[in-house]
């Protein structure tokens, strides 16, 4: 059948083909309106045929636009690829997506469900231990899609260049369940010191441990910057839950020029409830700014930091970002 968006190309080429013949022939006028027909039709299904190919064009997956695969782990019947913003794992907040690829097919799974632990393996204590750290559940990007995504807070680094040689190191599990059939497949993930202070850990006032990062923005610039954070408290070693109805307010300033600030800066809370927290914050120029925090509780009692005067320049717990 030809398709409506083949018609304008199969109408021009036909012409053109019996143009080129009403011309070679005009002068004898012998080619006979059957023949032009013919010719007509043939076209028609040589045409369909090709601008079809021409159409079907595979769309390209843009749920991994933005991102780059960092690693693969892999069990005897899949291998999930890993993908990151900014390509790799870093000490603080990471939004982490990946997909599940069946070896045997080399298909992609839509309909799996997935849950993730990492832990940190702390060998170099007199007595060794374990831990986990901030994350959130497992979402399908896309309904119909194959990408699955979700974020993972490591409040500490790997103790060496690399997790393979590290005394103290992160792995994670991931458990996954396909048709009713569970697999799980566990590895270890390089996770190096930030560059910048991105996570902070610290006991309040309320001795409750909590952990505060930085998740946005992902490239800072001039102006007036939506500002992303998060705030858990730990709850034992393995359970970090978000903690709801607080605020983190903001100081931003820069150390190697007068540490002078910015104005309109909005600080942060909670929109939705177990969700991270959102405020605005001010650049007013390049470079290396410390953003000075304070946590207060719901009743807007400080429970950590302090707050930035002439004679204290800087908060006990802050974050950097530099552009």
């Amino acid at each position: 059948m030809v398709t409506l968006l083949c018609m304008p190309y199969i109408l021009k080429k036909g012409i053109r083909i019996i143009n080129d013949v009403y011309s070679k022939n005009k002068l004898k006028m012998k080619f006979k309106l059957k023949n032009i027909l013919a010719v007509m039709a043939i076209t028609l299904s040589l045409a369909s045929c090709t601008k079809n190919e021409e159409v079907a064009v595979t769309p390209p997956n843009d749920e991994l636009s933005d991102v780059l695969k960092f690693q693969e782990v892999e069990n005897a019947t899949h291998v999930i690829e890993l993908y990151k913003h900014m390509s790799s794992l870093e000490q603080g907040y990471n939004e982490v997506v990946f997909r599940i690829k069946d070896k045997a097919t080399n298909q992609y799974i839509k309909n799996a469900t997935a849950t993730w632990t990492p832990l940190m393996h702390m060998n170099s204590m007199a007595m060794p231990m374990t831990h986990s750290c901030p994350k959130s559940a497992i979402e399908k990007v896309s309904v119909d899609g194959e990408v699955y995504s979700g974020y993972l807070v490591f409040q500490m680094p790997q103790s060496g260049a690399s997790a393979a040689t590290s005394t103290d190191y992160w792995d994670l599990k991931i458990d996954y369940t396909i048709n009713g059939t569970n697999f799980s497949m566990t590895d270890r993930v390089n996770v190096p010191a930030s560059t910048k202070q991105r996570v902070t850990t610290f006991t309040g006032t309320d001795n409750v441990k909590y952990v505060v990062a930085y998740c946005d923005p992902h490239h800072p610039a001039l102006g007036i910057n939506d500002m992303v954070a998060g705030i858990w408290k730990m709850q034992d070693m393995m359970t970090f839950p978000i903690v709801n109805n607080y605020k983190l307010k903001i100081d931003p300033r820069m150390p190697s020029m007068g540490n002078h600030g910015s104005p309109n800066n909005v600080d942060l809370t909670q929109t939705v409830a177990d969700d991270l927290y959102n405020g605005k914050l001010s650049l007013t120029m390049t470079g290396l700014w410390r953003i000075n925090l304070q946590l207060l509780n719901a009743s807007d009692e400080v429970l950590y930091g302090e707050t930035v005067t002439d004679v204290a320049p800087s908060s006990s717990i802050y974050f950097e970002i530099e552009f």
